[in-house]
């Protein structure tokens, strides 16, 4: 296959990093992909992941999965790489939040994995089949969730607040996000 990331196979070019605090989309629409972290009660969460797997495995399938729409943006398989990850974070994230009080979540800079896990050179059919085993796995954890627990609280190493519950719409704000970068 010809390699089609931007550097060539030696050298990655990183996307231009993403230092927003997007945790504004717990009570506000996006206006970008129209999702609101409210959207989707806790309880749904589990059954909405399950949902988002299908799109997310045709947007790796396409033939330009590799191909970035600019130097400057992810293309679809880095975006799929992302989401995979996201997905493990937030697993990991989810089981201290029902196993621990109020844990603070260790720092996850998204941009150096992309570089170090070279997000642009790894399998789309690969990623996919990682993707959906990732959502499957946190999807699992979301449905165990007990009614007294989804008000657990747990945060971020910035100091933002989540609970399950919030945690949940944060989180598929997220990959409904990416899903609307790559038109998916």
């Amino acid at each position: 296959m010809t390699d089609t990331s931007p550097a060539g196979p030696d050298a990655y070019t990183p996307a231009a990093p993403d230092t927003k605090d997007w945790t504004w989309v717990l009570t506000e629409r996006c206006p970008e992909c129209g999702f609101t972290g409210t959207d989707v009660p806790g309880p749904d969460v589990a059954a909405t992941i399950h949902d988002l797997v299908p799109r997310w495995r045709a947007a790796l399938g396409r033939r330009d999965a590799r191909v970035r729409p600019d130097p400057a943006v992810w293309s679809t398989l880095e975006y799929g790489a992302h989401v995979r990850d996201v997905h493990r974070v937030f697993d990991e994230r989810l089981r201290r939040m029902l196993a621990e009080d109020d844990p603070q979540f260790a720092n996850w800079d998204q941009d150096a994995t992309a570089v170090a896990e070279r997000y642009d050179l790894q399998d789309p059919g690969r990623v996919a089949d990682e993707l959906a085993d990732a959502a499957a796995a946190l999807a699992a954890r979301f449905a165990s969730v007990r009614p007294d627990q989804w008000d657990r609280p747990g945060r971020r190493s910035n100091g933002s607040r989540f609970t399950v519950t919030s945690l949940g719409g944060y989180f598929l704000h997220d990959v409904v996000h990416h899903l609307h970068d790559v038109h998916a």
